[in-house]
This record gives C-alpha cells, sequence and structure tokens, in this order.
C-alpha cells in the first residue's frame, strides 16, 4: 500500500505537534511538583539549621543536608605568597582550564603540549 508523500507528512506533523503539547503539559506538571518539592527542601532544611543537625531521621526515610565551603581569593599574589611562605602549594589543584586549552589548541593547531591527553 503505498501512501502519498503529502499524506505521511501531514500525518507525521499532526504526530509531531500532539507529542509537543502532551511534554509541554508534562514539564508544566514537573514543574509544578518541583516548585512544591524545593518549597518542602527549604523547610527541612531551616529544621536542620534549628536543631543543629545534617540528618532528620523519620519513619519514611532520612532527609540530609550537604554544607559546601568554597574557598576563594581576590588576591593571587598575597596567596602565592602565604603558600611559599607556608610551604603549602598542596592548597591549590593542578588542572586545566578545559574551555582556555580548547580554543588554544583550536587557534593554535600546531602547538601541543608534551604530556597533554584529550579524552
Amino acid at each position: 500500500m503505498d501512501i502519498p508523500a503529502d499524506k505521511l507528512v501531514s500525518v507525521f506533523i499532526k504526530m509531531r505537534d500532539k507529542r509537543d503539547e502532551i511534554s509541554k503539559e508534562m514539564e508544566a506538571k514537573i514543574a509544578e511538583i518541583e516548585e512544591q518539592m524545593e518549597l518542602i527542601r527549604r523547610q527541612l532544611l531551616e529544621i536542620c539549621k534549628t536543631n543543629g543537625a545534617d540528618s532528620i531521621r523519620t519513619k519514611h526515610g532520612t532527609a540530609y543536608r550537604t554544607v559546601k565551603r568554597r574557598y576563594v581569593t581576590n588576591d593571587w599574589d598575597n596567596f602565592y605568597k602565604f603558600m611559599q611562605e607556608h610551604g603549602a602549594m598542596e592548597l591549590l589543584e593542578k588542572r586545566i582550564h578545559q574551555t582556555n586549552m580548547k580554543q588554544f589548541l583550536e587557534e593554535n593547531p600546531d602547538l601541543h603540549p608534551v604530556g597533554l591527553n584529550v579524552d
């Protein structure tokens, strides 16, 4: 059975539009649920803070809070001096700035640092 291309395209577009409509409906419902979950997260965080706890155990499960600290400096010259004075070079991480390295290699395809591995 040969179906004309015009008919196939018409049906395809209707199906695609219906799929997109359903997808938008689901995204809206999911966003609403996530918004409600965020309110609960904030309340649980407040309970943890008030009680000085990192977790709250209930009969339904355990809620955890993670405390992350970031250390930054706005004075690199003095920070380098501090590290040298105290023999604390391990305060820095050894890593390559991924975006800058990619851009450098694109702009300089003939320059490739010895020991550089590309995954």
